[in-house]
């Protein structure tokens, strides 16, 4: 019986670790590795605060538990 509260106890205390979210910068590589695979070749992406994010349409990811936010822009060729 100790043996199964002592699991539970330490499964409970790695949750968080778990669930911890990615960097902005490991997110940003990720993202930049879907477009590419998209065939996109001219394009921006940014990382500024919530508050720079004007356009919704542009945001492709949230980082810094959202107080980041990853903008994208397509450039014309």
């Amino acid at each position: 019986m100790n043996r199964i509260l002592l699991t539970l106890l330490f499964v409970m205390a790695a949750a968080p670790a778990w669930a911890a979210p990615k960097s902005c910068a490991e997110l940003k590589q990720e993202i930049e590795t879907k477009i590419q695979a998209a065939g996109v070749v001219s394009y921006t992406l940014e990382i500024v605060d919530k508050a720079e994010a004007k356009d919704p349409s542009m945001v492709v990811g949230s980082c810094e538990y959202g107080s980041k936010k990853i903008i994208y822009q397509k450039n014309g060729r």
